[in-house]
C-alpha cells in the first residue's frame, strides 16, 4: 500500500502528458484542472442520524407506493461528502448515444452497481456497492463486507445469496455462459465464491491470487458490476439479483416450460430469453443496485433512467442520492450529430464521442452553447490503434503474411503519425507504441516508446521483400503468392467513440501507398463490428488502448485475451482465458511467452507483477502485434463539455477503462443550480 500511495502522489504531480506540457500557452488555459473526487466518510461516528429524499419520492411515501427512507437506506449506507457543496434534487441530465451497440454508454452510467472502485488518481481502491474488503496474508483468500441493510431497487434485500446465484447458476451454466469468467482462475484452477454470512462473501483460490481485488474494482467481467447476460457483449458478474432471474432458469423450472413461454414473448428458447431477462438495457423490470433505474430501453429514440428509490448512498446531510432525477440519453445517426449537438448546448454532460480536433469550435461557442469545455489528458500510449487479428483463418494468404513479424513491423514503419498527429490531435498528442506513459510502474521505459514507430518507407519496402512479397501490379501495389491478383487488407472501423477513426483509418492507406500495400476500411455499426471480431471475421480493425496504463485491469490492447473483447484474436483469446480447452494456440512462441507471464502475474506481489508486465510489453512492442500511432492526450474520452448549471463536477478526472468515465466524475453528486 506504500508504493502505491507514492504512485498515486506521483501521478498527481506529473499529471500533464508530454505533448500539453510541451504547449504552455494551451496548458495554462485553464482547460485543464486538477484531479479531485468527493470524499467517501468511512467513520460511522461521522455519519448522519436521519435522512431525508427527493420530493417525488416523498409523494410515493405519502401515498402508501414506498417504504419511508430510512427504511430503504441500508443501515451502512456509502457516506459521501460531495466536491463542492451539498445540493439540491432536480433536474435531467441530457445526453447522447449510437443506438444498441452503444450499450456500452449506459453501462458507465451505472457504474456505482461496482462493487468497489477507484480514488481520483485511478490507482487506490475506494468502497462502492461493498463497503471494504480484506486480502488474506497467503493471498489465497478476497473477503468482501457488503452493507447491512441493502435493498435491490424493488425493495428485495440484497445479500450474499445474489453471489452464490451467479456462481453456481449462471457462470457456470454452459447454455448461458460458454467461456467462464477468466479473473475467477487463477493459473488455470478455478476459484470458488463461498457465502459466510448475509453480508460477508468469500472468494476462494488454491494458489495465491493478490491481484484479485484490483480485478474485482477494475474493468473486468468479475468486476463489472451486476451480471447481464447479452448476445453481442460480454458476460459480466460475479451477482445478479437471485430474486428475480431464478425463475428463468430451467433448474428452478423445466426447459419445455421455459421454452414455451420464450416463444410466447418471441424468443426462440429459454436462453435468448434469460439474456433478455437479464439485461438492464432492455428489460424495465430487471432491478438494480445502480444510482438510476432504466424506464426506457435502449431500443427507443430515448434511452431513459430514472432514480432508484433504494440507491445505497446519502451525502453528509442525509440526503439520499441521486440528486438528479433523471438521465436521457437521445438517439443520434452518428457521432457527427452529437459533436454538432454538444456544441450547440443540448447535453449536460458529454465526453464520449467528443471529437478534440473540434476544439476551437468548442471553445468558440461555449458562452453561446451554456457549457464549459474541460480536457483530460490520458496515460495510455496510443488514443487510436490498429489490432492484427492474429487468429483470422478466413483467408489463408492474409492469414500468413500477419503471422510475419517482418510483414507487422513494415506496415508500422509505412504510416506518417505526424501527420496523423497533425490532423486528428492538433499536433497535441505523443507519437507512440501502445506502452503506458513512462510514470506508470509498468511502462518498458522510452526506448519502447518509438520502436518500429518512425516513418521510414525505405525500410519497410525492404522488410516487405525479404519474405517474399516482390511482385507488385502496374500501380505499384504487391500481389499476393497464391493466385498473383493484387494484396488487399480490410480495416474494420466502428461507428464509436472517436468521429475521426474512419479519417484515420483512410489516410493510414494512402500512406500504405508508398510501401506497395492495398487497404480498404470498411465503417461498420458498432453491433456488427463487435461480431466480426468475436467470430474472427476481421482482419484489421481500428479501436483504442485507453486503459493499458493498468495492463492487468485491461490487457487487450497488448494481447488478445478477452473473447468478448473489441480488438481482435477471438480465437487467441478463447485459448487463453480456456486455458487451452477451445480455441486456437498461437503459433508465436513469443505470444506464448506473455501469456504465462500474464497468467502467473496474479499470484506475484506487486514489484514481481511490474516487472512482469515490463517484459509483457516488451514482447509487444518487438513483435508488433498491434500498431500503436498516437496517444498521451485528451482525445479518448478526455474532452468534455459541461452545462455551466451543472455543479459539483471535477475539473479533472481520471479517463482510463477502469475508472469508467463518466461515473469517475461521480454524478450521483452532481446538481444543477
Amino acid at each position: 500500500m506504500k508504493r502505491l500511495a507514492i504512485v498515486a502522489t506521483a501521478l498527481m504531480a506529473t499529471w500533464l502528458s508530454p505533448a500539453l506540457a510541451q504547449n504552455p500557452g494551451f496548458a495554462d488555459s485553464g482547460l485543464i484542472g486538477k484531479l479531485e473526487a468527493p470524499e467517501i466518510i468511512s467513520d460511522p461516528a461521522r455519519w448522519p442520524k436521519t435522512f431525508k429524499e427527493a420530493p417525488q419520492l416523498a409523494e410515493q411515501v405519502k401515498a402508501g407506493l414506498l417504504p419511508s427512507v430510512d427504511k430503504r437506506v441500508p443501515s451502512e449506507p456509502m457516506v459521501v461528502k460531495p466536491l463542492r457543496e451539498v445540493g439540491k434534487y432536480g433536474g435531467t441530465w441530457r445526453r447522447g448515444f449510437l443506438g444498441l451497440g452503444d450499450r456500452e454508454n449506459g453501462n458507465r452510467i451505472r457504474a456505482g452497481d461496482k462493487l468497489l472502485f477507484w480514488d481520483a488518481a485511478g490507482t487506490g481502491i475506494m468502497p462502492s456497492v461493498a463497503r471494504g474488503y480484506e486480502l488474506s496474508a497467503d493471498g489465497k483468500r478476497t473477503t468482501l463486507f457488503l452493507r447491512k441493510g441493502m435493498k435491490w431497487s424493488d425493495g428485495s434485500p440484497f445479500t450474499a445469496d445474489d453471489f452464490v446465484f451467479w456462481a453456481e447458476d449462471m457462470n457456470t451454466n454452459k447454455d448461458l455462459v460458454p467461456t467462464p469468467a477468466p479473473e475467477l482462475s487463477v493459473n488455470g484452477k478455478p476459484g470458488r465464491i463461498i457465502k459466510i454470512d448475509e453480508t460477508t462473501v468469500a472468494f476462494d483460490f488454491d494458489e495465491p491470487y493478490f491481484l484479485f481485488p484490483r480485478m474485482l474494482a477494475g474493468d473486468t467481467q468479475v468486476g463489472g458490476g451486476q451480471s447481464r447476460l447479452q448476445s453481442d457483449s460480454r458476460e459480466l458478474g460475479p451477482y445478479a439479483p437471485a430474486h428475480y432471474l431464478k425463475k428463468f432458469l430451467p433448474k428452478y423450472s423445466s426447459v419445455e416450460a421455459l421454452n414455451a413461454e420464450a416463444k410466447a414473448a418471441g424468443y426462440n428458447n429459454w436462453v435468448q430469453h434469460f439474456q433478455f431477462k437479464s439485461d438492464w438495457s432492455l428489460n424495465i423490470d430487471v432491478p438494480t443496485l445502480a444510482a438510476w433505474k432504466m424506464t426506457s430501453p435502449i431500443n427507443k429514440q430515448t434511452w431513459v433512467l430514472e432514480r432508484n428509490p433504494y440507491y445505497y448512498a446519502v451525502d453528509t446531510a442525509g440526503n439520499q442520492l441521486p440528486y438528479i432525477d433523471k438521465v436521457q440519453l437521445t438517439l443520434a445517426e452518428n457521432p457527427e450529430v452529437i459533436n454538432l449537438r454538444a456544441i450547440a448546448g443540448e447535453f449536460d454532460y458529454m465526453e464520449r464521442f467528443i471529437d478534440l480536433a473540434k476544439l476551437p469550435v468548442f471553445l468558440e461557442n461555449a458562452e453561446r452553447g451554456g457549457y464549459r469545455v474541460r480536457l483530460d489528458p490520458g496515460f495510455n500510449g496510443s488514443d487510436s490503434q490498429l489490432y492484427f487479428n492474429l487468429s483470422y483463418k478466413t483467408d489463408p494468404e492474409i492469414r500468413k503474411w500477419f503471422q510475419k513479424v517482418e510483414f507487422r513491423r513494415a506496415l508500422s514503419l509505412g504510416i506518417d503519425r505526424s501527420q496523423l498527429n497533425d490532423a486528428f490531435w492538433l499536433g497535441l498528442g505523443v507519437i507512440s507504441t501502445p506502452i503506458p506513459a513512462d510514470i506508470i510502474p509498468e511502462s518498458p521505459g522510452k526506448d519502447y516508446r518509438l520502436r518500429w514507430m518512425e516513418l521510414n518507407v525505405k525500410k519497410a519496402n525492404e522488410l516487405l521483400d525479404s519474405i517474399g512479397l516482390t511482385k507488385k501490379n502496374r500501380e505499384g501495389f504487391r500481389l499476393r503468392t497464391d493466385n498473383g491478383e493484387m494484396l488487399r487488407i480490410q480495416i474494420d472501423v466502428a461507428q464509436t467513440l472517436t468521429p475521426t477513426w474512419p479519417q484515420q483509418a483512410e489516410m493510414i492507406i494512402q500512406q500504405w501507398k508508398a510501401i506497395g500495400i492495398a487497404a480498404d476500411a470498411k465503417l461498420l455499426e458498432r453491433s456488427l463490428f463487435y461480431t466480426r471480431v468475436r467470430n474472427d471475421d476481421n482482419q484489421m480493425s481500428i479501436f483504442s488502448n485507453n486503459g493499458s496504463e493498468s495492463l492487468y485491469l485491461y490487457p487487450s490492447p497488448a494481447l488478445p485475451v478477452d473473447p468478448m473483447s473489441s480488438q481482435g484474436g477471438a480465437g487467441h483469446a478463447k485459448w487463453y482465458a480456456s486455458n487451452g480447452a477451445t480455441g486456437m494456440k498461437p503459433e508465436s512462441a513469443e505470444m506464448l511467452k506473455a501469456y504465462d507471464l500474464l497468467r502467473g502475474a496474479s499470484s506475484m506481489h506487486e514489484d514481481e507483477r511490474t516487472k512482469a508486465a515490463q517484459e509483457i510489453w516488451r514482447l509487444a512492442v518487438d513483435n508488433v502485434w498491434t500498431i500503436g500511432l498516437v496517444g498521451l492526450s485528451p482525445n479518448y474520452m478526455g474532452t468534455r463539455v459541461v452545462n455551466l448549471k451543472l455543479e459539483n463536477v471535477p475539473e479533472r478526472v481520471c479517463t482510463s477503462q477502469h475508472c469508467r468515465t463518466p461515473w469517475s466524475a461521480h454524478p450521483y453528486q452532481w446538481f444543477y443550480k
